[in-house]
């Protein structure tokens, strides 16, 4: 059959739902009979590969200061640089990050390259990535649902809040929820809310209690020898500045420009909370100088191609699914069941004989 990839693109600006949606189905209608002609070609789009980072354990209690000076820092590798959002673009600033774990907390040390340091949003939980931010990213379980969001700027102040499922799927956003326990430290190279000099940018290192994000996840341990999806988003934002202080651009019409969204793991689409392309953390304990690598269960990549069917059906429900499709040279069939509360997609897996399954509200789930 004659597959087209969904090309929309989900602009998620205000993360409630505020989405701006380019349907190109004039393009497809126009390219239907090229295909037909040419013999029914197979046209699909894989999402990138998430990115994947092993944190190693550490055997202290870290200083949280915002400084990457102690020495358990030192031996800890960096990650990639962020990307823009959709994978495609480098950012004009670089970003970069760094994560270890003990019994007590999951530590994250970022670094943002950055001229103007600047920010003025003090109170805690208000919607922070109106400033420049940080911002993390956790789905302990891998199902989509049920999953964390933290974001700092370059004051310190923190908006932390957890999401049910996501927009998508009529997600509900607990703002009351709080990482108790939480951490965090800056350290700005250069001046804060200073227009006159050029910085070189900030540095943020958190701590967040294991006790307070593994609520969502299988266990109230950490996750020793586990994987975890978690992605890193950076929001920066084009400024003007008015009697020595910094603000939002605005367009000759008055409306802000729009945000640069910088991330770890790239997300194909301007949305993050589509927790199913984010990366892997895997909480090693090994030490950092073992050479340890984490190579990733294949189911994995069958919850990738799965998704892909999922999003195409979530926004078309006349879409037709294919018979199968082939992961690593291996067929594999694909099946939508449906039912008097909605329909489920899934496959069997040839490698460990489980079936894996999405349901209607995107929610993942493996049985044997």
């Amino acid at each position: 059959m004659i597959s087209f990839p969904d090309h929309s693109i989900d602009y998620h600006k205000s993360k409630k739902e505020n989405l701006f949606r380019v349907d190109l189905k004039f393009v497809k209608s126009m390219l239907l009979p090229l295909f037909l002609m040419y013999g029914g070609m197979h046209c699909s789009i894989s999402q990138p590969i998430p990115k994947i980072y092993t944190a190693f354990k550490i055997d202290q209690e870290l200083l949280i200061d915002g400084n990457e000076n102690e020495v358990a820092w030192r031996f800890i590798p960096w990650s990639d640089n962020f990307i823009d959002i959709e994978g495609v673009k480098a950012p004009k600033y670089n970003t970069k990050v760094k994560m270890a774990w003990n019994d007590t907390y999951f530590y994250l040390l970022a670094k943002l390259e950055e001229p103007h340091v600047w920010g003025d949003l003090k109170k805690k939980d208000t919607v922070i990535f109106y400033n420049n931010d940080f911002e993390v990213f956790i789905d302990p379980d891998g199902d989509t649902h049920n999953y964390y969001e933290l974001e700092i700027n370059a004051l310190n102040t923190a908006w932390d809040l957890f999401l049910t499922k996501p927009y998508r799927n009529g997600g509900k956003v607990l703002d009351s929820w709080d990482i108790q326990g939480l951490k965090s430290a800056i350290k700005i190279e250069g001046t804060l809310n200073h227009p006159s000099d050029e910085d070189k940018g900030w540095s943020i290192e958190i701590a967040i209690p294991w006790v307070a994000i593994t609520e969502a996840s299988n266990s109230n341990k950490a996750p020793a020898n586990q994987f975890w999806r978690i992605n890193f988003s950076r929001v920066n934002w084009d400024f003007d500045i008015s009697d020595k202080n910094y603000s939002r651009k605005k367009d000759a019409a008055g409306k802000y420009m729009p945000e640069y969204n910088w991330v770890w793991s790239p997300q194909e689409v301007i949305n993050m909370h589509e927790p199913e392309r984010w990366g892997y953390v895997y909480f090693s304990d090994e030490l950092s100088s073992s050479g340890f690598q984490f190579e990733l269960p294949k189911d994995e990549k069958l919850k990738w191609k799965l998704y892909e069917q999922y999003r195409k059906l979530h926004e078309d429900l006349n879409y037709e699914i294919p018979d199968k499709f082939v992961n690593d040279d291996t067929s594999i069939s694909l099946n939508l069941e449906k039912h008097l509360l909605g329909w489920n997609l899934w496959v069997l897996s040839p490698y460990t004989n489980k079936k894996l399954i999405i349901s209607k509200d995107g929610k993942f789930n493996s049985i044997k």
